[in-house]
């Protein structure tokens, strides 16, 4: 009886956490580690089902101010759902040497509030699966703070290059197209 249980037990677990795999999109399946924590990230339980903003950050780049802007963002629409998820990269050469560093810049300098990664490849062919399902629905990064926005499905809706601002009118009407996914 023992046996039969344990058996059903694991049997049962597998096929929830199939079913919970065949509903998370394509693009939230993995995880990130947390930046300057031991948590991980599990980005389908964290994001799915929700609008989201992910952009690729540097703590030394012309467009690090940018912080600023998506902090406001962040603000402006959680209420409504809205996540954005920032991951930092060094891919372009700008980013920080440490985690501490990198924290600093983000958490203490800008005042981040929302989800922040540790430092991962965001471009070619060792990015993360993340970046490369956003690259696979529009278009890799080609530079720091480009800006993917993604709609309750898990599809991307818009991209934009580092030079649109967290503030720009296309980036907001896209990210109320997001949140108007979800309903």
């Amino acid at each position: 009886m023992l046996r039969f249980s344990l058996l059903l037990i694991v049997t049962l677990s597998a096929w929830v956490n199939g079913a919970q795999a065949a509903e998370c999109p394509q693009l939230l399946q993995g995880e990130l580690q947390k930046l300057r924590s031991q948590e991980r990230i599990d980005l389908c339980a964290t994001f799915a089902g929700k609008p989201l903003v992910v952009v690729n950050t540097a703590s030394f780049c012309g467009f690090t101010p940018q912080f600023k802007g998506l902090e406001a963002l962040y603000q402006r629409y959680k209420d409504q759902g809205l996540q954005v998820l920032g991951v930092p990269s060094d891919d372009f050469r700008q980013e920080a040497d440490s985690s501490e560093e990198t924290a600093k810049v983000c958490y203490v300098n800008y005042g981040v509030t929302f989800p922040m990664s540790e430092t991962q490849r965001v471009s070619g062919a060792n990015a993360v699966p993340l970046f490369k399902e956003l690259a696979a629905q529009s278009q890799a990064p080609r530079w720091n703070f480009s800006k993917y926005v993604v709609d309750a499905q898990g599809k991307v809706v818009a991209s934009f290059p580092s030079s649109v601002t967290p503030d720009d009118p296309a980036l907001l009407a896209a990210v109320e197209q997001a949140i108007a996914s979800q309903r």
